[in-house]
């Protein structure tokens, strides 16, 4: 046959394996510049720093998944042995309409929206004034009436709308310095043990601009003996939540937490149900870097968790649906 095959086409090579058993790793732990994540290569052997933005990744190289990166194959076509590192750009859905990831949108003569990968968040593009003389006389009316004072039609469908809006939290709208801040969900935790990140789509910031927010999340410990150690108590089938036996410090891209933290982490149960973060507040956590000074991330501190039949993946958008 000649090289290039009977139709002439580029002859295939072999792909290079870049995985070899048994594992092989350094004494020495890696130290990776600040920001960067300390994590297992992808033969699940060795602990090494991830891939940036542009570097050149491969099945044991891996990109940096806390900054949302993946390695692109698609230039090295037809082996797929080499990759480069870039963003994942994820868009989004509206009314059967496709959006790119960042593009900027008008639903709604009322709303401009923004697609931030994945997620839709919307904003007044402008709030009408109440007037003023339909609420002169209403000190004598009963209360029901008084809610409704000056609403005109087109309030009454900006109120309306903004309930049907992906971003509209099931709260009572609050304005902050001239701006009707709102909130996406917080999404699932993306890890179900160890530190993992979840993230939200909100307006609530100085300049009232629908901006990705992110925090990290620590459901449970890594713990294939988790269930052993977790005492539960006697007639019971669940222990919704735990704690450690003493304080730790966290660690997350190769930085530790500044303080030691005993955080409450959901339980489990003897039957095929799983604890989720029932009730929650945010606290700040501050991590020292070797040598590369410092930085601060927001955290989900949970307080409670129920045990729930209804259990989902990390990332499982259709989780929620059910069959009629």
């Amino acid at each position: 046959k000649p090289p290039g095959g009977e139709l002439g086409e580029p002859e295939v090579q072999p792909r290079r394996q870049f995985c070899h058993w048994p594992c092989k790793c350094p004494r020495a732990q890696p130290s990776c510049p600040r920001g960067v994540s300390l994590l297992r290569d992808g033969c699940g052997c060795c602990k090494i720093c991830a891939k940036q933005p542009g570097d050149t990744c491969n099945e044991a190289d891996l990109c940096d998944p806390h900054k949302g990166l993946y390695c692109d194959y698609s230039a090295d076509r037809p082996r797929f042995e080499t990759g480069v590192c870039a963003r994942k750009s994820v868009g989004c859905e509206f009314n059967r309409v496709h959006y790119r990831n960042g593009q900027v949108f008008q639903p709604s003569p009322l709303f401009s929206c923004l697609c931030v990968s994945g997620a839709i968040g919307c904003t007044p593009l402008f709030i009408p004034k109440l007037d003023d003389s339909r609420c002169s006389g209403a000190k004598g009316r009963k209360k029901s009436d008084q809610s409704n004072c000056g609403l005109g039609p087109l309030q009454k469908q900006l109120s309306a709308s903004y309930k049907a809006m992906p971003a509209y939290r099931n709260l009572p709208l609050v304005w902050k310095r001239k701006c009707l801040v709102q909130a996406t969900k917080w999404t699932p935790c993306s890890r179900t043990c160890g530190m993992g990140i979840s993230n939200r789509v909100t307006n609530e910031n100085s300049n009232c601009e629908m901006r990705k927010e992110r925090r990290l999340c620590y459901i449970q410990p890594c713990d294939s003996n988790i269930s052993k150690s977790v005492k539960i108590p006697k007639g019971k089938t669940c222990q919704p939540t735990f704690q450690l036996l003493k304080a730790e410090k966290f660690v997350f891209s190769g930085c530790s937490s500044t303080q030691s933290y005993k955080p409450t982490f959901c339980g489990v149960c003897l039957d095929k149900r799983c604890c989720v973060p029932n009730k929650s507040k945010m606290i700040t956590i501050q991590f020292d870097c070797p040598n590369e000074g410092s930085f601060k991330w927001k955290m989900l501190w949970i307080t409670s968790c129920v045990c729930q039949r209804n259990c989902r993946e990390p990332g499982d958008i259709f989780s929620e649906l059910k069959i009629l």
